[in-house]
Order: C-alpha cells, then structure tokens, then sequence
C-alpha cells in the first residue's frame, strides 16, 4: 500500500459488516460502560482509605486495554485505519503508584476514556438503527453504512495518532508524494528526448540529407532531384505528424481549449475497444488535476487495450466539494496489481505528485476498477 493509502482517511464500510459491528459492539459496550463508571466511581469514594487507588489501576489499565481492542475492532469491520499508537513511557522498576500517574498524565489514556464513554450511548442508537436495517433493506444500503463511517470517523478522532502525530505523518507524505513526483517528472523528460531522438529527430536529419543530396544532382540530375524533394517532403510531414503527437503528449490542446469531457472523449474515440465516458466535473478543476486525470485515463485506456481482454470499457469522472475522481472499468480478465517500476505503479506516482490516490480492484476473472482521487486543493 503507498503511502497515501495509508493516511487516517477510510471509505464507507460493507452495510454487512458495519450491522454485524452495531449488533455485537452493543454488548461489549454495555460491560465496558459499567466497569469503567463503577471503577471510577467506587476507586474515587475509597481513594480516602487507599483501597480506591488499586480499583482506579485496574480501572486506567482496563481502559486502555479496551481502547486497543476497539482499534482492532474498528480496523476490521468499519476498515478504519488505525494503528497502534505511542504511549508516554515510563522506566523500568518505577514503583507502581509512579507509573499510574504517567499513564493519567499520557492525553492518549484521556482519549481511549472519552471515545468509551461516547460509544455507549452511540451503540444504544446503533443497535436500533442495525434491527431496523436487517428488515429494511435500503436503510441497509444508505443509512447503516454512513453511520459507520461516522463512527469511524470518531474512532479516528479520539483513537488515532493526536495532532502532532498526523502532522508527522502528513509530512512524512508529503516528503515522499513530492520524491515520486521529482522521479516521474525525470522519467517523462526521459521519455521525452527518446521520442525526440528517435523519431522526429530522425525525421529532420532525413530530411537535411535528402535536401543535400538534391542539392548536389541539381544540375546534372534533374529527375532525381526531384524524387529527393519528394522523400524529404515526406519525411517532414512524418516529422511535423511526430511533433504533433510529442506536444499532445505533453500537453493536448484540446484539453486547455475544452475541458476534459472533450480531451477524454478524443481519447476514448481512438482506442480499439468501445469505451462509454461519463464526466461531471463542473466547476471546472485546477489545470494540474485535469491533465492528471487526462494522462491516467489515456494510460489506462492503453493497458486495458493491451493487456486485458476486455470487450468493453467505461470512465467515469466526477467532482466532490473538493475532489476530482476518476473511475475506469473494464469487463477484462482481471488480476491487475500495483507492482514497482508497472504501469500502475506509474501511475500512482503521477497522482501522488498532486497528493492523489490510485485504487486498484481486480480480482481474477474481473472486472476491473482502478479509481483516482485528486484533490482540488493541496
């Protein structure tokens, strides 16, 4: 997964799993609740005789351990992401007394009791809302899996890294987003020269040579100068045709002129499969996001035609508040992946250069989905 898959950012989870996650959550919750407030409640009124202080331990320790469950619990069923966070350590052979005290002082043991006390009265909601949906189907579909999503965002609010934390890790993506995008930058200026060197290139010293040796057989050779004329105005033509094609590789015209609704219906015409296009994305996005989109659908439009098998193809594009994103598919042979130095994992990088997200599902014997997010704003 790169590095960007891996920010506390989740989709909507299965309406499945997330009725399963209500149903049984309720009950856990329920103990937990009546644990921790009797462990609270009993360890402060008896703190005055000392005998609180073990009970409010256990208490602080039951906490935490419940928060990593719920960590775990949540990674799985709501498929948020949230790994194991740092406590504030305390040294070894500390008395016990000592070592309760860091763990009050740690803001993450303060977190883990706040997302419990809320999860209760939050399940005592879900459970009812999870029994109607087995019985109401598209409450099923709609409203149980954005509840989910809430409560995963809760989770990620209280459970995940704290602030200082996700500004780490932000930087740490943004450091390795701008490295890919210094490499795929350099990879496309070498691809570049090669189609330069290879082929237009080609093209014009051709040219000078068939104008040269018409040059010399002007006098003598009038026939033959003329079929050298002819040869290097063929070749000039092939070269114009070849920078033609290199400066709409770079940058097609068509999409500053028109948008991408034009640019990718152009691209869709050219391939040898159907290709059904499908874009929305009004108002229109920053130019870097749409040439982005363009050259991820112009790739993937290759590969599919390469290498899938597919009969039939469809892009879908569309814009969110603050997103653009990119959905193409096809009815091919499946067993896509993101492999180092592959087409996808190009890709990828071309997206992560704009801090976007590349989505591969493609199961064997299809279909498959690759699916794009490109923020608007970064």
């Amino acid at each position: 997964m790169s590095p960007e898959q891996q920010q506390l950012e989740h989709p909507r989870p299965h309406p499945a799993r997330t009725i399963g996650y209500m149903i049984l959550s309720f009950f856990f919750r329920i103990l937990q609740f009546v644990l921790i407030v009797t462990g609270i409640s009993v360890g402060v009124g008896t703190a005055v005789v000392w005998i609180g202080f073990p009970i409010l331990l256990a208490t602080t320790s039951f906490v935490r351990w419940s928060a990593d469950r719920e960590r775990s619990w949540a990674g799985t069923m709501l498929r948020v992401p949230l790994p194991p966070v740092e406590r504030r350590p305390y040294e070894e052979g500390q008395p016990l007394l000592r070592r309760w005290m860091v763990r009050l002082s740690d803001p993450t043991t303060w977190r883990d009791l706040a997302y419990l006390m809320a999860a209760f009265p939050l399940a005592c909601v879900e459970l009812g809302i999870a029994l109607a949906s087995v019985v109401l189907l598209p409450m099923a579909v709609w409203v149980t899996p954005w509840l989910g999503w809430l409560h995963g965002e809760l989770a990620i609010a209280l459970l995940g890294p704290n602030r200082t934390k996700r500004l780490e890790q932000k930087a740490e993506r943004l450091q390795a987003s701008r490295a890919r995008g210094v490499d795929a930058a350099e990879a496309e200026r070498r691809r570049i020269e090669r189609d330069l060197h290879d082929g237009a290139q080609q093209r014009l010293v051709a040219v000078a040579m068939s104008l040269g040796r018409a040059k010399s057989k002007f006098d003598h050779d009038p026939e033959g100068v003329r079929a050298l004329i002819d040869e290097a105005h063929a070749d000039a033509k092939l070269a114009v045709s070849e920078l033609r094609d290199l400066a709409r590789g770079i940058y097609p015209a068509v999409l500053g002129d028109r948008g991408l609704d034009a640019a990718l219906s152009a691209q869709a015409a050219k391939s040898p499969i159907p290709v059904d296009v499908t874009v929305d994305v009004n108002p229109r996005p920053p130019a870097a996001v749409e040439t982005t989109a363009y050259f991820i659908v112009g790739e993937t439009l290759t590969n599919i035609a390469k290498h899938s098998g597919a009969t039939e193809a469809g892009v879908k594009v569309w814009r969110t508040d603050n997103h653009v994103v990119v959905e193409i598919t096809d009815n091919g042979h499946g067993g896509a992946e993101v492999r180092p130095g592959g087409g996808l994992a190009g890709l990828a990088d071309r997206a992560a250069t704009i801090d976007g997200v590349i989505t591969v599902v493609s199961p064997v014997g299809g279909p498959t989905v690759i699916r794009a997010d490109l923020p608007c704003e970064w």
